[in-house]
């Protein structure tokens, strides 16, 4: 009887094992499937995209293999990757640095939908079946193997992959799509956050870790998502107004490019990859330092001064002629008031706790802070990845530049947050206040009501009392 016991004990363990082996196989096979498939569907349409316009073109410049090694190199530059043109007529290699930010948003989505399908299944307890380290491994592994291979096939193009770009941009991309997307899967937990936030110094570690420490990070990733989203959003709508009042110069330059309706379309196209680099643009040039166009030419509210020898493009035509900056210029500056009042607004709301808590005006303070260090990082990173270089010489350096815009950013967000904030938080803080004491008294007890007792005389009127359990007088 113990032998079967200890048979039956044997037999048990052994198929947990298997068992548990069976799961993590197929997961880190299921992540590198994933991955890979993720990195096709993006070079694929990258590939399908540029042979439509190859096929439409009436003077192509070279064959099937040109456009398809166009296409790898286009989908390498859609992560971030600088490319380098040998082609040129000087014979010295062009980099090409600036990524259309629009065809960023294809990689990075199906990079997120695999590391969430990665972790696929529940085992006890709705546990994801497969572990976050297995699915998030599984899914870089696959994408980084299918982007090596795009990378080979594409330095026999005539636009050659820069291989430090290959190395530390694209590795780096890939590991944050995907452990985002393992990360939102497994429900967003506070963990990894903490674990983070706790490798800052002591003083901020005071305030963000905790009960309390979670709510300001909440409010201040809220309202530094708000001030990043009106930037954005203004200098779009400056990049349009001035694209309108330069409409002739913009037609002109769409026109002068390329004759054929097939080139037409693919400039339209590339002018709609580069919008979110225009509004990017847009709110350097409100926040004050601009951006350049060519070295040593920097256009900005105080003044423009763009290079003399740029290409002509549709959107360069809504750069401000050159010279000194007049009142409309100075009047881009709104953008950033309003971008700094929006994290201010956010901050004072939060800043009124439920019950009728009110935050301290320091910790008000703080907040605006934190959410103007978020706002700015996002905001510089955003910047650095609208510009780079479109050449050699004075087109090495082209766009806004990622230090002075964020440092820009924080300037507007504290300057201009801390008092709307403060304002706001001292407003709805006595309204607060006061729908705590009405709260109050409404939940104090309440006598019960007193009846008067029947008046005697000629003139009381007759009163009936109910008769309770068959008892008592009418």
């Amino acid at each position: 009887m113990a032998g079967v016991i200890q048979m039956t004990a044997r037999r048990s363990s052994l198929s947990l094992l298997l068992a548990r082996s069976r799961h993590r196989s197929p997961g880190l096979a299921a992540g590198l499937l994933g991955g890979a498939l993720a990195a096709g569907l993006g070079l694929g349409s990258f590939a399908v995209l540029v042979t439509v316009l190859w096929i439409s073109s009436p003077y192509p410049d070279s064959g099937a293999g040109g456009a398809l090694h166009a296409a790898a190199a286009l989908w390498l530059l859609a992560h971030g990757v600088e490319l380098v043109r040998a082609d040129t007529l000087s014979g010295v290699p062009a980099p090409v640095g600036v990524t259309p930010l629009l065809l960023l948003v294809l990689p990075v989505w199906l990079l997120h939908r695999a590391a969430r399908d990665a972790v696929d299944g529940t085992g006890e307890e709705g546990a994801p079946l497969v572990s976050a380290r297995t699915a998030w491994t599984g899914v870089v592994l696959g994408y980084l193997a299918v982007a090596a291979a795009a990378a080979g096939y594409a330095a026999g193009g005539a636009l050659r992959p820069s291989w430090l770009g290959v190395v530390v941009s694209l590795p780096v991309l890939v590991a944050v799509a995907a452990g985002v997307g393992v990360w939102v899967a497994y429900g967003r937990p506070r963990g990894p956050v903490e674990r983070v936030l706790a490798l800052l110094p002591r003083g901020a570690r005071r305030l963000v870790l905790g009960t309390e420490g979670r709510e300001r990070v909440a409010v201040a990733v809220r309202a530094a998502g708000a001030g990043a989203a009106v930037l954005v959003g203004g200098g779009a709508l400056l990049v349009a107004v001035s694209s309108v009042w330069h409409l002739g110069a913009a037609r002109g330059a769409f026109l002068e490019l390329t004759g054929g309706w097939s080139g037409r379309f693919a400039v339209l196209l590339l002018c709609v990859a580069l919008v979110p680099n225009a509004a990017v643009w847009g709110a350097a040039y409100a926040l004050g330092p601009g951006f350049v166009l060519g070295a040593g030419h920097v256009v900005a509210p105080s003044a423009s001064d763009p290079a003399p020898l740029l290409p002509p493009f549709p959107l360069l035509a809504a750069v401000p002629e050159a010279g000194a900056g007049g009142v409309l210029n100075w009047g881009a500056a709104v953008v950033a008031l309003l971008g700094g009042g929006a994290v201010g607004m956010f901050v004072g709301r939060g800043a009124v706790r439920p019950g009728g808590r009110v935050w301290s005006w320091k910790r008000t303070v703080g907040v605006v802070g934190l959410a103007g260090v978020l706002c700015a990082v996002g905001a510089g990173v955003l910047a650095g990845m609208a510009g780079g270089p479109l050449g050699v010489g004075s087109l090495a350096r082209f766009g806004p530049v990622g230090w002075q815009v964020g440092a820009a950013v924080w300037v507007w967000v504290v300057g201009v947050g801390v008092p709307v904030g403060l304002a706001l938080r001292w407003w709805w803080g006595r309204g607060g206040a006061t729908g705590a004491a009405a709260s109050v008294r409404t939940s104090a007890p309440v006598p019960p009501p007193v009846v008067p007792a029947p008046a005697s005389g000629a003139d009381a009127e007759p009163y009936d009392f109910e008769r309770e359990e068959g008892t008592g007088t009418p």
